[in-house]
């Protein structure tokens, strides 16, 4: 078969949600797969809505959110990724942080990298999740590069809610090599079954896709299995994994948990300058002019602790 020369040599589907845990923990291995993939592999983000506004309220907020701490708790002992030390509530809604996450996507991939990032560290460092649009908007206030002004516009806009709808639809129409999938992993990743009867992709999940075949790496993964889906489609390999010198690591990614300077960095850590952030799970480092606005600043001079002490 010939293929169109302006056609991608592979595409990469992230299905992902802003407010998912496996999401979080997942952060080192998705940054790792940005730097390996060969050149003209075109990368997508879907945005899931794990958390519908059609979801039945719980009668027990307190004893829901206490239940769901522990869940995230135990997901980061699995992945190390930080975790507030109190968590105020379990998200209403995933609408609002996936409206910010799909607008900024209209400024760029490294905006919407580093806004996507803010929403996440709302639950996972903050303990007060991005669930309205206020709140989604204010986390990525003085993000690089971020025009603001416009970004709330676009969050409102129907095309962007056009988007999302897009995307939560995509995701419930999951390809049925997700219904069986191999285990080895406490988050094997098999499709989940929805209230209405059918399924959705668990999160995350990559698609790898290509001219003539695809591959599913379901669930939580580590680096390698995103390497040998994309050997078996694209003609042209995986790199392996860019690691960086300390101080430009933390330059390019602005923020960095433990497990992601492990697999990103190598030298002496942490580079001058960086400002720890701690959590119930391990730090989070901060480049410093990403502290300066980052909502965590916002807290130290309301006079709340960082991570919710």
């Amino acid at each position: 078969m010939t293929v169109p020369s302006d056609v991608p040599p592979a595409e990469v589907v992230e299905y992902t949600d802003p407010l998912c845990p496996w999401a979080w923990g997942s952060e080192p291995e998705f940054r790792a797969l940005r730097t390996a993939l060969p050149e003209g592999v075109r990368v997508r983000r879907v945005f899931c809505i794990l958390f519908d506004e059609d979801d039945d309220p719980a009668p027990d907020p307190v004893a829901e959110t206490a239940w769901y701490a522990e869940y995230v708790a135990r997901i980061g002992r699995h992945t190390g990724a930080p975790r507030a030390a109190r968590l105020s509530r379990v998200a209403a809604s995933s609408w609002p942080a996936s409206l910010v996450a799909k607008a900024a996507e209209l400024q760029g991939p490294g905006v919407a990298d580093r806004v996507l990032r803010r929403l996440r560290e709302t639950v996972f460092v903050l303990g007060e999740p991005a669930d309205t649009a206020a709140l989604a908007l204010s986390a990525v206030d003085g993000v690089p590069g971020l025009d603001p002004v416009r970004l709330a516009v676009d969050a409102r806009s129907g095309a962007v809610l056009e988007g999302v709808r897009a995307d939560r639809a995509e995701a419930r129409r999951p390809i049925p090599e997700s219904r069986s999938v191999p285990d080895g992993s406490p988050h094997a990743g098999a499709a989940k079954e929805t209230a209405d009867g059918g399924y959705r992709y668990a999160l995350p999940s990559v698609l790898v896709r290509g001219p003539e075949r695809r591959r599913l790496v379901p669930g939580r993964r580590p680096f390698e299995a995103y390497a040998n889906a994309l050997r078996e489609v694209c003609p042209t390999p995986a790199r392996e994994p860019e690691r960086l010198a300390a101080d430009e690591a933390l330059r390019r990614y602005r923020s960095m948990t433990e497990p992601e300077r492990t697999l990103l960095t190598d030298g002496p850590w942490p580079p001058a300058g960086a400002v720890r952030v701690e959590t119930a799970n391990g730090p989070l480092w901060l480049h410093p002019e990403e502290a300066a606005t980052h909502p965590v600043a916002r807290r130290r001079v309301a006079g709340h602790p960082p991570t919710g002490f």
